[in-house]
């Protein structure tokens, strides 16, 4: 009866100890790696990765500062990989540059549900392939990495949610997240419910950018499953726990994403590479894209090539009021018409990465690039501007 007893209140232990973990928090993991590499060696790299949500003074800092209290003597490098705009896709092909190469990842934070939907309308295999190459770099790059992936929300999905239906990029994020047994914040799920049920309003929540309460409701999600995670003492026999890699979701997902060397380029006709006249362009342009290099054309059948060994490549550019069309030529094909245009580019030179072609076959392809003479309706000019060209 004794052993019943015990056994029982070890059962009840475990539920309400779980219970803690917010329910709308879908744990896979004890974040007890990051936690050994905090406490023994007194030493981090914490990143975030995302678009606007993640780059603005929001639950990022809220969590940075989280983590500096809780582990005082460990000291942090902190990487804001937050891009406004840009999308799970750009994320893959960006993560290289922008977060591994400042080395290893103890502790990952990552949000693009919002800009895959309204920014980028990816599909679920945009989706699929863009999070999943983001996962399986950072994996492959420190196989010990704890990653949190939060769920933000805008107006349309905060209706689908309300309605009891899940947004198209979360469904997809989540099937990647499942897959590599990474923890999700359903943070909208969360906003959605609080709304319903008359505690929050879109308006106190902030919208799509979050006010201090909505950045506060996201950070609490965080800090609440980080703090039942590491409630205990350390074990003095702790050690890491190595992940095992499943198969890929998608054999064709940015997994080796990354940005070509600008060498790599081979410039012909009419295309320089240069830091563009920013204030002579009309459009807005972000102070953060302003004193980089980039290639730049204006004119139609202005040509460029290059060479990559590879399944995808593409541009990552900043497409303004006068963005144009691409023409572009691989393994000698038919010319294929990119649009660089953006709905969002009337009076931004938007950041946005436009894949030329995403299901080569694997190996050595080479690729013609050409300013076309026609533009988007909507256009005024037919100009190219390319931060990077991008492979996997």
């Amino acid at each position: 009866m004794r052993a019943l007893l015990l056994s029982c209140a070890v059962i009840l232990y475990a539920s309400v100890a779980a219970a803690e973990v917010p329910k709308n928090v879908h744990q896979r993991g004890e974040f007890q790696n990051c936690r050994l590499k905090f406490e023994r060696e007194h030493v981090g790299h914490v990143a975030f990765m995302g678009g606007s949500i993640t780059e603005m003074n929001g639950y990022r800092p809220l969590v940075t500062e989280f983590l500096k209290q809780r582990f005082p003597e460990t000291k942090f490098t902190f990487t804001d990989a937050g891009i406004s705009s840009t999308c799970s896709t750009t994320g893959a092909f960006r993560l290289s540059h922008d977060v591994l190469s400042k080395g290893p990842v103890d502790l990952f934070f990552l949000e693009f549900a919002v800009n895959d939907d309204q920014d980028a309308a990816h599909a679920a295999r945009e989706c699929h392939r863009g999070m999943e190459g983001i996962l399986r770099q950072i994996f492959e790059h420190n196989p010990d990495a704890d990653v949190v992936i939060t769920y933000f929300v805008n107006e349309g999905m905060l209706a689908k949610l309300q309605d009891g239906k899940q947004p198209l990029s979360i469904a997809a994020h989540e099937q990647v997240a499942e897959h590599y047994a990474v923890t999700t914040s359903h943070h909208a799920q969360e906003v959605a419910e609080q709304i319903t049920s008359g505690k929050l309003t879109w308006k106190d929540y902030g919208g799509v950018h979050p006010a201090p309460r909505g950045n506060q409701i996201a950070a609490k999600l965080i800090k609440d499953l980080l703090s039942e995670c590491w409630k205990s003492a350390l074990a003095s026999d702790a050690t890491s726990v190595k992940r095992e890699m499943p198969e890929l979701l998608d054999q064709k997902s940015y997994v080796h994403g990354k940005f070509l060397p600008a060498d790599a380029v081979e410039l012909q006709s009419g295309w320089k590479r240069e830091v563009p006249d920013w204030k002579n362009i009309p459009g807005s342009s972000r102070a953060r894209f302003t004193k980089e290099q980039l290639f730049v054309a204006t004119q139609p059948e202005s040509k460029l090539q290059f060479e990559f060994t590879g399944t995808a490549v593409g541009a990552y550019v900043l497409a303004g009021p006068d963005a144009g069309q691409l023409e572009v030529r691989i393994d000698g094909g038919d010319p294929v018409t990119v649009n660089l245009y953006h709905r969002f580019s009337k009076g931004l030179h938007y950041p946005r990465t436009v894949v030329f072609a995403a299901d080569l076959t694997p190996g050595e392809h080479s690729v013609e690039v050409s300013v076309a003479a026609t533009h988007d309706e909507q256009s005024n000019g037919t100009a190219a501007r390319v931060l990077h060209f991008v492979v996997n």
